[in-house]
């Protein structure tokens, strides 16, 4: 859901680490690990430069498949996904970890992947907006959100429906959040009303204003 922001990936001219997008002040380019067409190429067929002093191999199990990558100890998760294994659901929004458009579920709990060293990932799941589905059917809570028309722009909603999924496990496992009655039994699944849904989705902004729905749209889900 939402489109892609084809402004996202170009390089803003001052080499930033951990972005992806180009090399450090200093350094070559990485012409089979970069974002360029050769690293590209070099992605989808699976191929990529030994690892060298500045790069690892590393193995993601993405939304259920193992991927093999040699990545730039620089790289983030979120950069992984979208320019090396065109996995485009997860956005860029703010790139600090405070606007939540680029969350995912990595091993289970909710993550920033802008945030995320891809490096200090190897072997754990990744499952992105893409893989929410279940084969052709779509997750409940990706049709409540349709249902509930809990979108505008839909630049968020890869962000919400994950962190969604996540909040809902997380609430299940019996994890308190903020507004949690201090005196509900510890370690038992914890009722999620309006109040907890928007305490916990608290970190997924909407520019569009569309929380009233996207509150109603997990509450469908969990009745």
């Amino acid at each position: 859901m939402g489109s892609r922001n084809d402004s996202a990936g170009a390089d803003d001219g001052a080499g930033r680490p951990g972005n992806g997008r180009g090399a450090a002040p200093g350094e070559p380019p990485d012409p089979a690990g970069g974002t360029g067409p050769a690293g590209r190429s070099a992605a989808r067929h699976g191929t990529s430069r030994p690892p060298g002093r500045h790069h690892s191999e590393v193995t993601l199990r993405v939304n259920g498949t193992p991927r093999t990558l040699t990545v730039d100890h620089r790289s983030v998760l979120l950069d992984v996904l979208r320019e090396r294994l065109d996995l485009v659901g997860a956005k860029k929004g703010c790139d600090h970890g405070q606007c939540g458009s680029c969350t995912v579920l990595v091993d289970g709990r909710r993550v920033n992947s802008c945030l995320l060293p891809a490096v200090a990932l190897d072997g754990c799941d990744i499952t992105t907006v893409e893989g929410l589905a279940d084969g052709g059917a779509p997750h409940p809570l990706q049709q409540a959100f349709l249902d509930r028309d809990a979108f505008q722009c839909g630049y968020c909603t890869p962000g919400q429906l994950c962190s969604a999924v996540g909040a809902v496990a997380e609430a299940e496992a019996g994890h308190p959040s903020l507004v949690t009655d201090p005196g509900a039994p510890s370690g038992r699944p914890v009722p999620l009303g309006p109040d907890e849904i928007r305490e916990r989705l608290s970190g997924n902004l909407c520019r569009c204003g569309a929380y009233p729905n996207i509150v109603r749209a997990v509450e469908d889900v969990i009745r």
